[in-house]
């Protein structure tokens, strides 16, 4: 038997199809549904390990909760992670692949394509129900010869299709229009309804728009979704990065202030999320000595390219700002990537392939850069707080020449008021994250009281929200006929066009 499946697309990246998409999964195995998310291919420097040390979107991961199932290298088959803003790492079922260009990517697409349709078969026999989602816009007419995430694969599979747009911004009926228009007949044959997403105010006034999208597309509009505060879930885009997110109220006086530096190619930069659940904590982006200046804590995050991050700190002063905090003893805590240029060397055949380079030397540890990714989920305990939450992915390999271990056994560094670990997701155990900001609050004589709710509760109660927005405003009798019929027939197709594909 083969299961219902059907293709979120957006009409923009960041548009909410991952948002979407988990919403989905969650109402689904709310309902007894059986369900799995899909992306085919992934571009994102958020990523996640499975227990069988495969690496894949964080996105798909978080959907994979969503679902109530345990997240594996077949929903993520494709990802690609950018080194430069010409080159990518492709990690294909798992494991790193190949180093390509924009240009030499497109010579492996038909192989890949084929790869994804068979994790996608053999999802489709083991769920009931498979959710896939696109990536970027289906409307990328530069790309759809070779496209495999959003029509290239709803066309192999014949995937019903529902494209989302995020009305915040504006123009989402221009987008949602010019969408549809843009694809070839036998796309839009595929595409049977819009999502609007991310709405403020009455949908009443939305709804003279919605009825002339309709006519005009011959495709109604399955649900509009209410803008809502408080779901700051795994972003695979840095374009999340950009909104603001209001701290939690403080249960002490004081709230501790985290600025976290925005290196160029920063990833997995998901480790501060559960910062930002503890109440009185406020995290930032910052990438100026000025918003580093007042900091409780600074983080220096992980990056795909930490040598080139490493002169970018340099070209803008901000390892002046770092290597002032460390001489007063103010808490710096870097991660990965982050915590190898805190050290003394970084050699470096493999990611720049730069050799030997100075490290800002804040932490008495060297680095070396291994041909082999290591892919992990590691345990362990900070102080008397176990680490059950930690993963690894990484090149470098650090060696501790001085200072003590961060965590037991053996891993991180602790020199003063620096330390480093190449342990992603570690704050997000309960106890290590609220022993490390108490002791922030201490060093820089915050009253600071951590909070008592767990992350784990924090983003499942997110997912749950995101399972109510799908029912509540999606038209989900809609949604199950498409999962069992596919497209209807006869859907209209809208000028101009493309070629067909």
């Amino acid at each position: 038997m083969t299961a219902g499946a059907l293709l979120v697309a957006g009409t923009t990246s960041d548009a909410g199809k991952s948002v979407v998409t988990a919403g989905l999964c969650r109402w689904l195995a709310r309902e007894g549904v059986k369900v799995a998310p899909f992306k085919a291919q992934n571009m994102s420097l958020n990523s996640a390990v499975t227990v069988d040390g495969a690496e894949i979107g964080r996105a798909q991961a978080m959907q994979a909760a969503a679902a109530r199932v345990e997240p594996e290298a077949a929903m993520n088959p494709v990802l690609l992670k950018p080194g430069s803003d010409q080159t990518s790492q492709v990690v294909v079922l798992g494991k790193p692949w190949a180093d390509v260009s924009a240009m030499s990517y497109r010579q492996h697409k038909a192989a890949l394509l084929e790869i994804s349709l068979e994790c996608l078969a053999d999802l489709r026999r083991r769920f009931d129900v498979v959710v896939c989602e696109g990536a970027g816009s289906p409307a990328e007419i530069n790309l759809r010869a070779t496209d495999i995430a959003n029509m290239g694969l709803a066309r192999a599979a014949g995937l019903p299709v529902l494209v989302v747009g995020d009305i915040n911004p504006g123009g989402v009926f221009a987008a949602l229009f010019g969408t549809l228009a843009l694809l070839s007949p036998e796309d839009q044959a595929l595409v049977c309804g819009f999502v609007v997403n991310k709405f403020r105010g009455d949908v009443a006034l939305l709804e003279p728009g919605l009825a002339m999208l309709q006519r005009l597309t011959g495709r109604p509009t399955l649900g509009v979704l209410p803008w809502t505060e408080g779901l700051e879930l795994d972003v695979e885009d840095s374009l999340g990065l950009s909104v603001p997110v209001a701290p939690k109220p403080p249960v002490g006086r004081d709230v501790l202030r985290v600025s976290v530096v925005r290196l160029p190619r920063l990833s997995n930069w998901t480790d501060v999320d559960a910062l930002r659940s503890e109440p009185g904590v406020l995290v930032r982006f910052a990438t100026t000595a000025e918003e580093l200046a007042d900091a409780d804590l600074v983080v220096v995050p992980g990056t795909r390219a930490t040598v080139a991050d490493l002169a970018w700190l340099r070209d803008r002063g901000l390892d002046e700002v770092l290597l002032r905090r460390a001489a007063e003893g103010r808490p710096v805590l870097g991660i990965c990537g982050g915590y190898q240029l805190l050290g003394r060397s970084i050699r470096d055949d493999v990611e720049s392939r730069r050799g030997d380079v100075a490290g800002l030397a804040l932490l008495p540890v060297s680095t070396v850069f291994g041909a082999e990714k290591v892919l992990a989920r590691p345990t362990g305990a900070y102080g008397e707080h176990p680490v059950t939450t930690a993963y690894e992915i990484h090149h470098g390999v650090v060696t501790l020449e001085g200072g003590e271990h961060l965590f037991s056994p053996g891993e991180g560094c602790r020199s003063g008021s620096v330390s480093g670990t190449v342990w992603h997701g570690a704050l997000e155990s309960d106890g290590v994250r609220r022993a490390l900001l108490s002791e922030v609050a201490a060093a820089t004589g915050r009253q600071w009281v951590p909070g008592t709710v767990g992350f784990e509760d924090v983003r499942q109660a997110r997912l749950d929200a995101l399972g109510d927005l799908v029912a509540d405003h999606l038209d989900t009798g809609a949604v199950l006929a498409l999962l069992d019929g596919g497209a209807p027939s006869g859907l209209p197709f809208v000028p101009p066009g493309a070629p067909s594909a």
